[in-house]
């Protein structure tokens, strides 16, 4: 039961603080560094970069090395950039940071999930369950308490030592987390037998379509979904918000998709999984033009919930297409998927 409460500590901790640097606060700091659109872009997708190339190859060592050693791996990197950012003065210096920055979450979560998986065979989907909670009230306060510092301190340097603060903490709740993988007592392995493990849990997700399938879906989300967190508070800030306003307009956003995760799971158990994500794209399309011709708050804040509702019915729905055979054990490369 420790183990538990500490790791949702861990995981609400370190995505408040890692959506804390994300939206609103720094693309308004890649455009007050004087960063063209393209590279205000380049800059806000930087850690996903990252993430793209390094959360498979973090949830397949996990299973090898061990998962609180991955675990404490990922929280250095959510403790240790933070404190960087006062010293950033160009954007190709901030594209840089933001790139080692996103190791953080791409060691850290698919390691943290397959961690809650592999605590006890019963009552699994309950932990994930309240595993998904936890990093889903991280990541909608996140945006909110981001803006609001930043509104109030007028200093990205304040809002970013912030966002260290909280790295720290979760760095020291993940050094004091059990070692789930000492009660397997893992015996000693040889390079040759590691790399052989590491290749099949590569192997392992490429041959399983569902998973692949459910990438390509929310993929095909993050599109449209990346384009609004970049550029809103950009465009927001063109048409007279302040940084406060901008968090209440993500914020919205973001509590109306976590809302509607449980109640989209549920009308998808009754009426199927694809009509549901079928209307989540949907909605995600008709609500991003509305997002950007909105011109005050009120119009900002009937829009951007659209947004979300569509988001809070697909992001759900992929990781349930996958059926219970896609992966028997609760591996890290198969967390992988799982991981917000």
């Amino acid at each position: 039961m420790y183990a538990f409460a500490a790791i949702l500590s861990a995981s609400l901790l370190s995505r408040l603080g890692y959506q804390m640097a994300r939206s609103p606060v720094l693309p308004s700091f890649a455009a007050d560094l004087g960063a063209l659109p393209e590279l205000i872009g380049f800059i806000v997708a930087a850690s996903t970069i990252t993430g793209v190339f390094f959360k498979l190859p973090a949830g397949a060592l996990s299973d090898v090395l061990g998962r609180k050693r991955m675990m404490v791996a990922g929280a250095l990197f959510f403790a240790a950039p933070p404190f960087l950012y006062p010293f950033v003065h160009d954007a190709w210096s901030l594209l840089a940071l933001r790139f080692v920055h996103g190791f953080a979450t791409a060691i850290f979560s698919p390691v943290a999930s397959a961690y809650v998986a592999s605590l006890a065979e019963t009552g699994r989907g309950a932990r994930l369950g309240w595993f998904s909670s936890a990093n889903d009230i991280g990541a909608t306060a996140g945006p909110l308490a981001g803006g609001f510092v930043l509104y109030f301190t007028a200093s990205y340097s304040a809002t970013y030592l912030a966002v260290g603060a909280l790295g720290v903490l979760t760095f020291i709740v993940v050094l004091l987390l059990p070692d789930a993988d000492r009660a397997a007592a893992r015996e000693a392995k040889t390079f040759a037998e590691r790399a052989a493990e590491f290749r099949q849990g590569i192997a392992e997700v490429l041959r399983t379509p569902p998973i692949l399938v459910a990438a390509g879906i929310e993929a095909v989300m993050y599109l449209g979904y990346g384009a609004f967190l970049g550029f809103l508070p950009i465009y927001a800030r063109n048409v007279g918000l302040n940084d406060a306003q901008i968090a209440i307009v993500l914020g919205s956003q973001l509590a109306v998709a976590m809302a509607a995760k449980p109640i989209t799971g549920r009308v998808s158990d009754r009426v199927g999984r694809i009509p549901v994500i079928v209307i989540g794209l949907l909605f995600c399309a008709a609500a991003l033009p509305l997002v950007f011709r909105s011109e005050s708050l009120a119009a900002f804040v009937l829009a951007a919930p659209l947004l979300g509702l569509g988001v809070g019915a697909v992001l759900p729905r992929p990781g349930a297409s996958a059926p219970p055979w896609a992966c028997s054990e609760p591996s890290g490369t198969s967390a992988k998927r799982r991981a917000p």
